[in-house]
């Protein structure tokens, strides 16, 4: 089965400043993190999303596409990064997902999802 793990940051983290050293050591254990679960066969897809204020939000009214660009006041979360991950369960999923969350650099909120076609085991 296939599962997003989706992790949630602000604009305020893409904003503040780590030192080259933090920077170096996110890096470092996230390639780590990813090797490993290309190592297992797990890694599907992973990336990396640019900065809320690149974002532009599409919406429908009175049936006209209105555009609106980024950053959003009233949304203090966004995506800034995904994983997917092909596993035996959602307990793996969830498991890699707490994996990742020990990872060095801001805290953040991570959802993991089953993606839509696979048969769910839950």
């Amino acid at each position: 089965m296939k599962y997003i793990i989706l992790v949630h940051g602000s604009q305020q983290d893409f904003d503040s400043s780590p030192e080259e050293a933090d920077l170096a050591e996110i890096g470092t254990a996230l390639e780590k993190f990813n090797q490993e679960l290309r190592d297992s066969g797990e890694l599907v897809d992973v990336q990396g999303l640019a900065a809320p204020v690149h974002t532009r939000r599409i919406q429908l009214r009175d049936g006209v596409p209105v555009v609106t660009d980024g950053p959003y006041g009233e949304t203090e979360e966004v995506v800034i990064g995904y994983w997917v991950v092909e596993c035996a369960s959602f307990d793996r999923a969830t498991e890699i997902a707490g994996k990742l969350s020990r990872c060095p650099g801001p805290e953040s909120v991570i959802d993991v999802r089953p993606i839509m076609g696979a048969e769910p085991d839950f």
